[in-house]
């Protein structure tokens, strides 16, 4: 029986768990030897300064919660666009080269997709540790695991996994860095214009909000901090602002809140704005939190899947 012209080729080569597990074992060699590692430092970073920023406030009022809530979805997906935006494509002609001599694409992509997932979990570790060393305070009620920060924990590595996978495809896509550098800020902004909660969107533009992972993130983050049990703030510092409005002598509106602070109506009053500000998208049951993490669940799957698919054609590459 005739040998294989080469046996080491042969071995490497056998089979796609072997392969998975052969590229899994290369990624975490560059994640050491190559400074793959910088995006952990770099993860806490922003969110020390998203803590600063938007820490007093998150998870006490409507306005801090939502703000910071969006905040930290932009640093999960700002981390997870990071992560694999250049993997694939920096390297397109390695894989070419590899897929011809018998390289499954399915195997690399699976090797891609767990290495990512570790640096997700590592980065949301360190974002969690974060905010609690800038002493942003939990809420004490959880939804699906026994406390506060495990929710959250999910919530945030769901969320950069699904951008994570996101710039992987991406990175399938296209043939080269400079091009994947250029695409990403457009994914940034669609992201942040699309997300359904800063910017008022009608008619199709509303629509396309079902398929961004910021509309889902921050849902799935605003409903964990009970968003609609939480006072608002606004109308009371709007109503402020027109304190010294002066009617033939009179000013009535200084009055009014010189009374509702002498008689302790604040705090009142700024429950009665928050129950009338309620989003019925952020009810706190766990039926609205589950139903995020599916959806970036299925984000997640289905761009890595889209990814698989286009790179399956490297072989065509006219390069």
């Amino acid at each position: 029986m005739q040998q294989s012209a080469n046996p080491q080729r042969s071995e490497r080569y056998r089979g796609r768990i072997s392969q998975t597990f052969i590229y899994l074992g290369k990624l975490l060699r560059m994640f050491v030897y190559q400074n793959d590692w910088k995006v952990l430092p770099m993860a806490a970073v922003i969110a020390g300064l998203v803590s600063f920023v938007l820490g007093a406030n998150l998870f006490k009022t409507q306005e801090g919660t939502m703000s910071g809530c969006f905040a930290l979805v932009c640093v999960c997906i700002w981390n997870g666009f990071f992560n694999s935006i250049q993997v694939v494509c920096r390297e397109r002609s390695i894989v070419k080269r590899e897929h011809r001599a018998g390289l499954h694409i399915s195997a690399y992509i699976a090797a891609h997709m767990i290495y990512q997932l570790l640096l997700c979990l590592m980065q949301t570790g360190i974002t969690i540790v974060v905010l609690k060393s800038a002493g942003v305070q939990f809420p004490e009620k959880s939804l699906v695991f026994p406390n506060f920060e495990t929710d959250l924990a999910v919530s945030l590595f769901l969320i950069t996994y699904a951008a994570d996978m996101t710039s992987l495809m991406v990175s399938c896509v296209v043939k080269n860095t400079t091009t994947a550098m250029t695409v990403m800020p457009f994914l940034l902004i669609v992201q942040l214009v699309f997300s359904g909660h800063f910017f008022q969107l009608e008619g199709a533009a509303q629509a396309l909000t079902i398929f961004t992972i910021t509309r889902w993130g921050t849902q799935c983050l605003c409903t964990l901090g009970n968003f609609n049990a939480l006072p608002m703030v606004a109308l009371w510092n709007m109503i402020y602002r027109f304190k010294d409005v002066d009617m033939e002598g009179y000013t009535p509106i200084l009055g009014l809140l010189q009374y509702m602070e002498e008689e302790d109506q604040k705090e009142a009053f700024l429950a009665w704005a928050g129950q009338n500000n309620q989003n019925p998208n952020f009810n706190f049951v766990p039926k609205t939190l589950l139903q995020c993490w599916g959806v970036l669940i299925l984000f997640s799957l289905a761009f890595a899947l889209v990814g698989m698919l286009f790179l399956e054609y490297v072989d065509r590459d006219r390069r």
